[in-house]
């Protein structure tokens, strides 16, 4: 028990890296679809490159989206129209009909004597009256019985039969067929000619009053019947029978081969599994994922183990993994084209932030290759997301201003564009059949990149990270410490510019962290603020206030400034990135004028080297080596009386020799032939400066 406790102890840092990796590949399957993977590839135009392909069952072809939208289309187009009838329309017309003769028949009988006289009294009879009431009713009746037809908007538009419904009974019949107003008014006329005045008048007016219409468009019948007939378009169209041959070696995958093979994918994606089937899909996809972050895991383990022995900065990674992940799990589930919205592009981006180039681009080549498992056709996905990320990642290498960011979104839009583009001709073979809402998704993905600005500083204040954008904030001199560095300390001030030129040119050089080194070079000296004129650069009168002190107090002086900028670094927020710089710019050197001051005064005497030696660390990056020797030649190179080149190749060689000999750099991950192109840099940087001309071979 003691030794598993005593291994566990030993390896914790090993064992959570394992840990994290396990519930990220368990986290990615979740949300990786459940279905069978097609193991063939393949693209209209282009040959089968596989065995004949034979159908081992028998499935439907798949009809094309455009052939479903097509027979819709059709069905729109030739829809069928239903017209209704009111019967009780005709019994009130007749009705009120009645009332209103009778009503103007009573109106004739009262009228004055010039009237009666011109109408015979035996045509104002009870019988005359029953008879014409009735030929008017009759009237009606023939009216109504071939139908007032109400005008509508469907009847002007496109439709290939019209159905007449009675009682549950359809017939077909033509619009033409029934009255309409003007039609129904010419009948009566008609029909009535032979009635004489004024009886017409009064028949006529009676009976053209009530016309109504009485049928009608059936607007409900008509919509439903047109939705079963959508409804019942049929997703798919001839059979391929079991032992059918699907397409031969070498065969172009032509349009209906294309629909074969694709009817054959869906119906094998689709197929049912069973309780073993699934588990068997699970093992398979945790197998697959899970040899994908091993890759990762290696990488990391083989070329960054320094951020596999940090677990924040591996949890940040793995984090942002799963941001992307997760977003294209729930995407897909919406319609898988809508993935091209997602902007892939922000994690690359947001990793060159915080790391490296390679970092980035790996990491992103493994989320891109994640992310084609849980996809359909990966390819075409693949090759643009690789594409972007790659062209990403080198459009934002040293990101010095804000305002990239937007030409590198409008850049990302173009590479995607352009990838598309090129991928949609070899495949269709023309610009004809280009999708180009494809088009309107990438600059939708582009836009959306924008948010890594704002991601980028919530992830560096949720993980305690220092970004390019921060970096390139804090290096700017008008920051209130720099400016106070420069009011109260000017000679360190003018150093540190010298000290950043110098560092910032070297890193450049072994293709570090540029913009890091530069920053931390600007305020590795700020602890000098709380003892200015005890630094020689700052001591402009003349006057050396360490004259009054022993060897011993000014030693603690000199040592004190890494300590005192510290605290001030971390009383003004700065990140431990920037800390790191101040901690270790001198190592565990020793302060040689007062060292050897105190021996040269006190020869008998044993001196405790402590009281003149750095506290450390000693530098543990190539950023932090570059700076202890653009520091230390800086510094050296203000006292060459004769800044030759013979002298300035001396001071360089000496210092940084001094420097690997004391072990300064033992822990700091730089080799000798970035330190031999270090050296070179600050040659030449510091003969520039001094004015020194180049000596060429005789």
């Amino acid at each position: 028990m003691k030794k598993i406790l005593l291994y566990l102890q030993n390896h914790q840092t090993r064992i959570a890296s394992l840990v994290l990796f396990s519930i990220t590949v368990c986290i990615v399957v979740y949300f990786t679809p459940r279905e069978l993977k097609f193991k063939y590839e393949f693209q209209q135009g282009k040959p089968w490159l596989y065995e004949n392909l034979v159908a081992p069952y028998d499935f439907a072809i798949l009809k094309s989206q455009e052939d479903i939208d097509k027979e819709k289309a059709d069905i729109r187009a030739n829809r069928t129209l239903f017209l209704t009838k009111d019967s009780e329309i005709e019994k009130k017309a007749q009705a009120q009909f009645s009332k209103d003769f009778l009503s103007s028949w009573e109106s004739l009988k009262r009228a004055n004597d010039t009237l009666i006289n011109k109408v015979p009294k035996e045509k104002l009879s009870p019988i005359n009256k029953d008879s014409l009431m009735a030929k008017g009713i009759r009237c009606l009746s023939h009216v109504y019985h071939k139908g007032l037809l109400e005008p509508f908007e469907a009847s002007k538009q496109a439709y290939s039969e019209v159905l007449y419904t009675n009682k549950g009974i359809s017939e077909a019949v033509q619009l033409s067929d029934y009255h309409s107003i003007s039609s129904a008014g010419s009948f009566v006329m008609r029909y009535l000619k032979d009635v004489e005045e004024p009886f017409k008048k009064i028949l006529s007016s009676a009976c053209l009053e009530q016309l109504q219409y009485n049928i009608h468009f059936d607007e409900k019948t008509s919509a439903n019947y047109l939705k079963s007939q959508l409804e019942d378009v049929l997703p798919t169209r001839e059979l391929v029978q079991e032992g059918e041959l699907i397409i031969f070696k070498g065969n172009i995958v032509d349009e209906e081969k294309f629909a074969k093979l694709n009817s054959y994918k869906v119906s094998y994606q689709g197929s049912e599994r069973g309780r073993l089937g699934n588990m068997y899909l699970l093992a398979g996809q945790l197998l697959q994922i899970g040899l994908l972050f091993m890759v990762l895991y290696l990488f990391l383990r083989q070329f960054r183990r320094q951020l596999m022995e940090d677990i924040t900065k591996l949890t940040f990674v793995l984090a942002n993994i799963l941001f992307i992940v997760i977003l294209v799990g729930i995407v897909t589930r919406y319609g898988l084209d809508y993935v091209y919205l997602i902007p892939f592009t922000i994690l690359p981006i947001t990793l060159r932030s915080f790391f490296d180039t390679r970092l980035a681009i790996f990491v992103n080549m493994i989320v891109v290759l994640v992310c084609g498992v849980m996809l359909p056709n990966s390819f075409e996905f693949i090759y643009l997301q690789f594409i972007a990320g790659v062209f990403s990642v080198l459009m934002v290498d040293n990101f010095y201003k804000r305002s990239q960011l937007f030409f590198t979104a409008a850049k990302i839009i173009l590479v995607y564009c352009l990838s598309y583009l090129a991928l949609a001709i070899i495949q269709e073979g023309s610009l004809d059949k280009i999708d180009t809402i494809m088009f309107a998704y990438f600059a939708g993905n582009g836009f959306l990149t924008l948010m890594s600005f704002p991601l980028i500083y919530f992830q560096e204040k949720t993980f305690g990270f220092v970004s390019d954008i921060s970096l390139l904030e804090l290096s700017d001199t008008n920051n209130k410490l720099l400016r106070k560095l420069a009011e109260q300390a000017p000679g360190t001030f003018q150093h540190s510019m010298q000290v950043a030129n110098l560092a910032e040119a070297a890193v450049l050089k072994i293709e570090g962290n540029a913009l890091l080194v530069r920053t931390g070079a600007l305020y590795h000296d700020i602890g000098k603020l709380a003892n200015p004129m005890y630094f020689i650069e700052n001591q402009a009168t003349g006057f050396n206030p360490h004259d009054e002190l022993s060897f011993e107090e000014s030693a603690e002086i000199i040592i004190g400034h890494v300590l005192e900028g510290i605290k001030l670094a971390k009383k003004h927020n700065l990140p431990d990135t920037l800390i790191d710089f101040i901690r270790t710019h001198h190592g565990t050197s020793t302060v040689m004028y007062f060292y050897k001051q105190y021996i040269k005064n006190f020869p008998k005497e044993e001196v405790d080297l402590v009281k003149f030696t750095y506290p450390g660390p000693k530098p543990f990056s190539k950023e932090t080596a570059a700076l202890m020797m653009a520091d230390s030649v800086e510094a050296a190179s203000r006292s060459l009386a004769k800044p030759n080149h013979e002298n300035i190749d001396k001071l360089v060689e000496g210092i940084i020799d001094h420097q690997m000999s004391t072990g300064q750099f033992e822990n700091a991950d730089i080799t000798l032939r970035e330190i031999k192109e270090i050296k070179k840099t600050f040659k030449k940087m510091l003969m520039n400066i001094y004015h020194v001309r180049i000596q060429y071979p005789e």
